[in-house]
């Protein structure tokens, strides 16, 4: 107690000086209501000093959505503790002790994104050819709200991995995963929350397959629902927990190497992340419906298996403060996301069996993941920035007048080259899929009019997502949100079903104009 006097003293003399030092989340937190400065500015206690002080001044401000991810940016007793001189809160050139980010010239970010962008585009490829083949499954064919289901389960990787993702590298990039203490309180306390997020999103996109098939036909078997339930809840579950260890795995190895994890974090969580979910349904689905007849209670108790397990990741997931501000507030971007992937698969489900619809179905997962890959790389990296130059619920100045397209794509800083070079991956990024789907398929080579088409709508998918990405994150922060937990899970959404309504209309106008579409049928 006698070096925690005597760092109060020494804070107080610098201050009185004009040296003020404070940490950094200054403009987030609750000053500490018997320390005033001489100059009619308060004081915040030295959160870094001991466990119960930062115990007592938990209770005395609770967590808000932007506060930082540790009570005082790391976890008590961290040795990582940057000091800075105070500075005018309208000011978001720098937030206090955040150090600045590295220099990042378009050469790097290009070669940064390119390889998980290409492998993200080839694992959306593969989720495409697998359910261009089990859609004619036993399975697919008798339970046919199972292709409600697809949209909203592959959509958890913008739900779930790529927010988790999100978060964890702001995290890196701002210095709040500096220690193993913090890093792996902050980990477990997520992996838990996104298990348990997991498995309630999963439920809750089982019962609107069933209702929106019940509306559709009229009708629904309750062994069918119980096998859509079963089947979606252990599917989020299973892909979830190997794509959250491998996100780990990821971002703790790019700190290490030096790459700038918002760059290779989110497209890498969506690389293999549709093609695991995917076959893991379909493998899953056919399994329960051959039991369905013998051994209906099977999938009912699978599904109370996994539901059971909730408890405990709510409790894991409790102990880290980050984690526990999400158990209460983070379910509003994830359930409307699920929401709008859903009627996204509800169009996918009618145009499935249309003639005129015919192949559709290989591009669609392509479209999707393609569009949510870029901008969820977009999204993370101005989260960072605001998390880097921005107190909470300020924004820059630019970032304050009414929006135009051109402000996205119109200029000379780190979010304005981002946007440029990701609009330009589009192009050459689909044309590489497209090859590759004629390749795989062996069908006939795209025409000239069919490229044309396809190129079209995928730029006008990922221009509009990203031009809402730089609308809504600003947004979000100005109102106290956290843009990684919120912003990702409603734009990946949003790419599900502006991507599956594009695909519909250029295959529609394909149709009018009398063009094949290649099939390999």
């Amino acid at each position: 107690m006698a070096n925690t006097g005597q760092q109060d003293d020494q804070l107080a003399q610098s201050d009185s000086v004009g040296a003020g030092k404070h940490n950094r989340h200054h403009y987030g937190s609750c000053p500490a209501p018997d320390a005033q400065h001489p100059g009619g500015h308060q004081r915040l206690p030295n959160r870094a000093q001991s466990p119960s002080n930062s115990n007592i001044f938990n209770e005395l401000c609770p967590y808000t959505e932007t506060d930082p991810l540790f009570p005082n940016g790391h976890m008590p007793g961290s040795k990582v503790n940057e000091e800075v001189t105070e500075k005018d809160p309208e000011d978001c050139s720098a937030q206090d002790g955040v150090r600045e980010m590295p220099s990042e010239s378009v050469r790097s970010m290009v070669l940064q994104i390119l390889v998980p962008f290409l492998l993200a585009g080839l694992g959306t490829v593969s989720a495409g050819m697998l359910l261009d083949v089990v859609q004619h499954w036993e399975v697919f064919q008798r339970v046919t709200e199972i292709f409600i289901l697809v949209p909203a389960l592959l959509g958890l990787k913008g739900n779930l991995e790529m927010t988790l993702a999100s978060r964890l590298s702001t995290a890196v990039n701002v210095g709040e995963m500096e220690t193993a203490k913090e890093k792996w309180s902050l980990i477990i306390g997520n992996l838990a929350l996104k298990q348990m997020q997991a498995t309630v999103l999963g439920l809750l996109a089982a019962l609107a397959a069933v209702v929106l098939g019940w509306v559709l036909e009229g009708n629904m078997l309750l062994n069918h629902a119980a096998l859509l339930c079963s089947a979606s809840v252990t599917t989020a579950f299973l892909a979830s927990l190997l794509q959250g260890i491998i996100m780990v795995g990821v971002i703790t190895g790019s700190k290490r190497i030096g790459i700038n994890p918002d760059n290779v974090a989110t497209p890498i969580a969506a690389s293999f992340g549709d093609l695991i979910t995917l076959a893991i349904l379909a493998c899953l689905s056919q399994r329960l419906y051959e039991c369905i007849e013998l051994y209906p209670y099977v999938s009912y108790l699978v599904c109370m298996f996994f539901l059971g397990l909730t408890p405990l990741w709510v409790v894991v997931s409790s102990r880290n403060p980050a984690s526990r501000i999400l158990l209460y507030t983070g379910w509003e971007p994830i359930i409307t996301a699920m929401v709008i992937s859903s009627i996204g698969g509800l169009i996918l489900d009618t145009t499935v069996s249309d003639p005129n619809m015919v192949g559709m179905i290989v591009y669609t997962p392509v479209m999707n993941g393609i569009g949510g890959n870029l901008v969820a790389i977009q999204s993370s990296r101005i989260a960072t920035d605001l998390y880097h130059h921005c107190p909470p619920r300020q924004v820059p100045e630019d970032r304050r007048s009414c929006y135009n397209p051109c402000r996205t794509f119109c200029g000379s800083g780190a979010n304005h080259r981002s946007a440029q070079v990701l609009l330009l991956l589009v192009v050459p990024g689909h044309l590489i899929f497209l090859y590759t789907i004629h390749l795989m398929k062996g069908s006939t080579s795209p025409t000239p009019v069919f490229i044309t088409f396809f190129l079209v709508v995928a730029l006008l998918q990922v221009f509009t997502l990203l031009c809402i990405a730089d609308w809504m994150i600003p947004c979000l922060w100005r109102t106290g949100k956290d843009p990684d937990s919120y912003s990702i899970p409603y734009l990946t959404a949003l790419a599900d079903l502006l991507g599956t309504a594009l695909l519909v209309l250029a295959f529609f106008l394909l149709w009018l104009v009398g063009e094949k579409v290649p099939t390999g049928d």
